[in-house]
């Protein structure tokens, strides 16, 4: 039987320790990550051996010579175009497919039985992961079938914590699926064509250790598993002690220490009085001198580590020098041949990339903060949000600039904006410095309202960052990244920036190159022409509402009040002044504006109370009668004013309640269902257009399509008003009109590592006939329905329920909840 060996990636996401060597070739207990799996193809009789390559070809070939068979990519051809390649070499048998640089010691002889046992034409080998987010998930039926392929999923659409492992035993016949040259990928495109032929494919959980080795943590954890025998490997010939290995040649002063798992290569020295504390790897050739201490540490082959020297918890590659009395702090990688001066110091989780020079007594401060709390991904649910000069510092912000200008072209303009806090003018400051830096220009609008950035960036930008204070948490920052058409960047995007900015892979420009700063001043303008041409202005002048504005102390108040009064609209305004301190308490403080508002509406007679959110984005109603329209409430609210002006088409998220259904439907509009997170919203408004009347957001979100795709409170406010004169009525009428619905919300606590498997276990309860899975996991009953949702930002779930009382909602809610607490064991 033959193998192929996939071995053509970069490895980015393990520089600076990929620089100069392909991952596949990055050594695990002192040897190549590849030579364990060419080991482990041997140990189960697989000698037939066809490499993939593409990133330092030379260098693997060089490596295992003519032991192996090579293709080699020109271009990347994706993971099955790659094997197509070999198609020649594998001689029209059965095969089987193996990633290069993943560590595992999968029990490849049970996979080919089962493969053959079931009549599979592919089996994939499938493990389970506590974060499947970075993974392809597979869904299986009861019989091992495959049912359902996921690439990278968002939390909203992790149904299981089951992902393909890439270990693949294949048919010739699904070479047959591709044209040689052209790209292909096995789970995008080759698996998803044999399911639609009707193609038998299995998968086969495997219990063996697997590592993906994707990024420097899981990298260095590979080590220790394989210096624990969590991972069975071939260890050297010579144990030393109970844990201890060494290679050939070694030299262990006899006053040394040596504690834990420790495995020594070819010719390693140890000098007197040292310290090796395992785990640790010491690569061949390396010096360890006296009186160093090498804690929890990788070294390659080749490294010096001088005398008193002290390492820790780190990744030392090949051919670097460490001289005395010079440390490395935890979590630090230094690349292949880098000289450390005396007493220098390396603080924690810095990365120097390779050759670089470090002066005797130099401290190297590091520049990605310390103890970051993003579970596996720098971006949540809208942006990238931490504590306001703790998590976001100016260090952080700057390189936030400087990731997402190395993203965009040299040359392109990014609009940058923020609020009116201290801290939020501070960190877009620095992000402009990092974009400047890399060659981006800068049209910066200052403190302006996001709906108004979002607008400008549609009709002059390449991009725009906004910062802000996070509407659900006064003391945390919010920073936001918007593509060319004003709505926030995609995931595919985020994971781009998020690998340029803790790869520190930044473009590097000429002095003369560097970015233009502007002010754009027309900015306004442009947006007030569009806001009264998208209105009927005539239809509000002749109605000279009276309403109650509160403004929360935010800078909508520098906009909507010069639109109102060409409007006609009588204002009293309230909380129209800046005020640092009400602003960053404004989410707090909510239910007693909203309160404040009923009673001014109701003492002064007005048509209607609005609340804007500090920076423009939502807002709440208070009717004439002084009731807050609240939630759900608005979005139906908005729904039956557009559908009874003549709209046929609005849209809602996931979790909104089925009355919006019953709305639409008796004035004959149709309601979309979308994903609860903001994106997803703001890009079917794009895709949509004029077609698409209103859509409404899951916090108080609202886009009227009309003037652009992305939530507007200001527009908004002006659009309820347009929309209430041309009815004719008072406010609290329409209210009224509103259908009853019966809908409930908890929310739990899971840990991160528990999520997949939570939701495995709770998809795998259910009736297959009850259950959707557009976003998360939806479970029809009689009278309603029951929505889990995995939160993107936070260790916890979101459970909703609609039935045919309060009492029955908040029922089916909890008892789901209570599940998940058991699944969780919290």
């Amino acid at each position: 039987m033959r193998a192929v060996v996939m071995a053509g990636g970069e490895g980015s996401r393990l520089r600076p320790l990929t620089s100069r060597r392909p991952k596949p070739l990055a050594p695990i207990a002192n040897k190549p990550v590849m030579h364990h799996i060419v080991d482990l193809l041997a140990k189960h009789g697989i000698t037939d051996v066809v490499a993939t390559l593409h990133y330092l070809a030379d260098e693997i070939e060089t490596y295992f010579g003519d032991t192996l068979q090579y293709v080699v990519e020109d271009t990347p051809l994706g993971t099955a175009g790659a094997v197509k390649m070999a198609e020649k070499l594998l001689g029209g048998e059965r095969f089987v497919i193996i990633s290069g640089d993943a560590m595992t010691d999968v029990d490849l002889s049970a996979l080919i039985e089962a493969h053959e046992r079931a009549g599979n034409v592919a089996t994939i080998a499938l493990w389970r992961v506590n974060n499947p987010l970075e993974f392809g998930v597979v869904i299986t039926d009861d019989d091992g079938k495959i049912t359902r392929f996921l690439e990278k999923p968002s939390w909203g659409e992790v149904f299981s914590d089951t992902i393909n492992t890439g270990i693949y035993v294949l048919e010739p016949e699904v070479l047959e699926y591709m044209e040689a040259g052209k790209n292909y990928d096995f789970s995008k495109d080759i698996f998803p064509l044999l399911l639609r032929d009707g193609k038998r494919l299995g998968g086969h959980v495997i219990e063996d250790y697997w590592a993906d080795v994707g990024n420097l943590q899981q990298y260095q954890q590979a080590n220790y598993d394989a210096l624990s025998g969590s991972v069975r490997t071939r260890r050297p010939l010579v144990q030393l002690a109970d844990t201890v290995w060494a290679g050939a040649g070694c030299e262990i002063d006899p006053s040394a220490t040596i504690r834990g798992y420790v495995q020594f290569g070819d010719g390693v020295t140890v000098g007197p009085g040292a310290l090796i504390d395992g785990p640790a790897c010491v690569g061949s050739g390396s010096i360890v001198e006296a009186g160093a201490r090498v804690g929890r540490s990788v070294l390659w082959e080749n490294v010096y580590v001088g005398e008193d020297a002290q390492l820790t918890d780190c990744t030392v590659a090949s051919r670097t020098i460490v001289k005395a009395r010079a440390s490395i702090g935890e979590g630090a990688v230094v690349g292949e041949r880098c000289v450390i001066g005396e007493a220098a110091v390396i603080r924690p989780h810095l990365r120097l990339w390779p050759e670089k020079n470090v002066s005797s007594g130099a401290i190297v401060s590091m520049s990605l903060i310390y103890g970051i709390k993003w579970p596996g991904s720098l971006f949540g649910g809208a942006g990238v949000s931490g504590l306001a000069n703790l998590e976001i510092t100016p260090e952080f912000a700057l390189k936030l600039g400087q990731a997402f200008g190395s993203f965009m072209r040299p040359g392109d303009s990014v609009m940058t904006s923020r609020d009116t806090h201290p801290s939020s003018r501070i960190m877009n400051r620095c992000v402009i410095s990092g974009l400047l830096s890399v060659g981006v220009n800068v049209e910066d609008l200052r403190s302006f309202p996001l709906p108004l950035s979002r607008f400008a960036t549609r009709t002059a930008g390449n991009g725009a960052v906004h910062v802000r204070l996070a509407p659900s948490d006064p003391h945390s920052l919010l920073i936001e990244f918007l593509d060319a058409s004003g709505i926030n960047v995609d995931k595919a995007t985020e994971r781009k920036i998020e690998n340029l900015f803790f790869r520190e892979d930044f473009r590097r420009v000429a002095m003369d190159d560097v970015g233009l700063l502007n002010f754009p001043a027309r900015a306004l303008e442009s947006y007030t022409a569009a806001f009264l041409d998208a209105l009927a202005p005539q239809t509000l002048n002749a109605k000279r509402f009276r309403v109650v504005m509160d403004y929360a102390n935010g800078n909508a108040a520098l906009v909507l009040p010069r639109i109102l009064s060409k409007l006609n609209v009588e204002t009293i305004a309230l909380n129209a002044y800046f005020d640092d301190n009400r602003v960053s308490t404004a989410a707090i403080d909510r239910a007693q504006s909203l309160a404040q508002l009923s009673d001014i509406v109701g003492t002064l007679h007005a048509d209607l109370g609005i609340l804007l959110d500090h920076d423009g984005e939502t807002f709440a109603l208070v009717d004439d009668r002084g009731r807050v329209v609240r939630d759900n409430e608005l979005i139906a609210l908005l729904t039956l004013m557009v559908v009874r002006a003549g709209a046929k088409l609005v849209a809602v998220p996931v979790m909104a309640p089925g009355a919006i259904e019953r709305i639409a439907q008796s004035y004959g509009a149709e309601v979309i269902r979308t994903r609860s997170d903001r994106r997803s919203l703001m890009a079917l408004a794009e895709a949509r257009g004029r077609e698409l009347a209103f859509a409404g957001g899951a916090n108080f979100e609202v886009i009227f399509p009309e003037l652009h795709p992305a939530f507007d409170a200001l527009y908004g406010s002006a659009k309820v008003l347009e929309l209430l004169a041309r009815e004719g009525c008072r406010l609290s009428e329409l209210v009224d009109m509103l259908p009853e619905w019966h809908v409930a919300t908890v929310r739990v606590a899971c840990p991160w590592e528990h999520k997949g498997r939570v939701m495995r276990s709770l998809i795998a309860e259910q009736q297959r006939d009850q259950i959707e899975l557009f976003e998360g996991l939806r479970v029809r009953h009689d009278g309603g329905w029951v929505l889990v949702l995995p939160d993107a930002s936070d260790p916890t779930f979101s459970v909703y329920a609609e039935a045919e009382s309060d009492g029955e909602a908040y029922a089916f809610a909890t008892r789901m909840g209570t599940r998940i607490e058991q699944l969780a064991g919290v």
